[in-house]
């Protein structure tokens, strides 16, 4: 009897029974039967953990949900980008301020961390004995000391420095102390808003300008000037909104008055402190990882290269470092996401990032589930907009098969 035949003999239970052994025969059912059982399961522990949790909570009368986002805060706070008054605000505003102070030192620490790791791996492979050997005792003595020492270090050696009254001068406007480090600032100005968004008028300009160029290149085979119309757009345009709107230009300078400096802004100790601990531990994995990117590139890029009469530089520049990014950009995710996680120590040297005010708001509510939870969630969307990011500009680089 064939499979599609049906014997008529299979009545009454006997039928239901063969359907069901048929259906479960193929494996995609099986397949979302299983899922829908692990969802379920998973379904069931988180619902036992957290009514669990709210009973427990309720039996020691402790409050629950985030309310007290809107409590007034009383936590004084350092240093912040926005304005602050701990007897007026409120948590939630405490909280942003820790979230733009961790943002504070990731942005720039992976910026700093990528210019002095590339500079290293690139120095790894110097043929200058010296500046090979140089950057690779740096590698290896730094990713082998722990990076809450490291932090420690850098914050005694800033505590150790002189006091404002003998704080090393730079110049006359910069002084570094056990203050922090003092530098001058730019009294800003409607004129200057102005020039800075003529500059992304013009990079957006002459994106769509290197676009036209190209393609037009591939049409004719002739590339129209790209530089004249950039430096136009890039410099030309923000100078003349400038100038225009009256090209204000004052600084405010740092000056000693009393026990400390009055004007210009002042980088903390304990900021400055973290950013140097994450940006040189960071480094050096990544000059290892732009170190291993480059040898992956076959030699006989380099050679053919040189062939054509091109020095290592430019070699190294315009024909290497493309090829290496493709091998670069996956593990140099992980190392941005290792940076904005370690920036966590901050709390060690006495910085106020979101884990430093987090801890010391639920110290004081006494909801410490909400505030692990906020805690876990601005880390958690920090490190996917970076994946999300790294990951589109890994794709966008990718090489296409055509």
């Amino acid at each position: 009897m064939s499979d599609a035949t049906i014997d008529p003999r299979l009545t009454g239970r006997a039928a239901p029974k063969r359907a069901l052994r048929l259906t479960w025969s193929d494996p995609r059912f099986r397949a979302i039967v299983w899922q829908v059982v692990i969802l379920g399961c998973v379904a069931a522990v988180v619902w036992y953990l957290v009514s669990n949790t709210n009973r427990n909570l309720a039996s020691r009368h402790i409050a629950t949900g985030f309310g007290f986002l809107d409590r007034t805060a009383g936590v004084p706070i350092g240093e912040s980008l926005i304005s602050y008054n701990p007897a007026v605000d409120t948590y939630g505003r405490a909280l942003v301020i820790g979230v733009l102070n961790t943002l504070k030192v990731s942005v720039i620490g992976v910026v700093l961390a990528t210019i002095l790791g590339t500079l290293i791996g690139i120095g790894r492979l110097s043929k200058n004995w010296l500046m090979a050997r140089l950057t690779a005792f740096y590698v290896e003595t730094i990713r082998d000391i722990p990076l809450l020492l490291q932090l420690f270090f850098w914050y005694a050696i800033l505590q150790g420095l002189p006091a404002p009254r003998t704080a090393i001068s730079i110049g006359g406007t910069v002084y570094l102390s056990n203050r922090g480090l003092k530098l001058p600032t730019l009294n800003w100005e409607f004129a200057h808003t102005a020039a800075v968004l003529g500059f992304v008028l013009g990079a957006v300009g002459t994106w769509l300008w290197n676009r036209h160029a190209r393609l037009r290149q591939e049409a004719t085979g002739e590339r129209p000037a790209v530089w004249p119309v950039a430096l136009g757009l890039l410099i030309g345009l923000p100078l003349v909104l400038w100038a225009v709107l009256g090209a204000p230009f004052q600084w405010d300078i740092p000056a000693l008055r009393g026990f400390n400096f009055q004007g210009g802004t002042n980088i903390s100790p304990e900021y400055f402190a973290l950013l140097l601990g994450l940006v040189t531990y960071t480094a050096g994995y990544i000059a290892e990882i732009v170190r291993s990117g480059i040898q992956a590139v076959p030699w006989g890029q380099w050679e053919a290269a040189g062939a054509l009469g091109l020095k290592r530089g430019p070699i190294l520049r315009r024909i290497v470092l493309p090829q290496a990014l493709r091998v670069i950009i996956p593990p140099m995710t992980s190392q941005y996401l290792n940076l904005t996680k370690n920036s966590s120590l901050a709390v060690a040297i006495g910085y106020q990032d979101l884990v430093s005010i987090a801890n010391t708001t639920l110290n004081q509510t006494g909801q410490a589930i909400e505030g692990i939870a906020v805690i876990m969630a601005v880390y958690l969307t920090i490190s996917l907009s970076i994946s999300l990011f790294m990951n589109w500009y890994n794709a966008h680089i990718a090489l296409v098969e055509r």
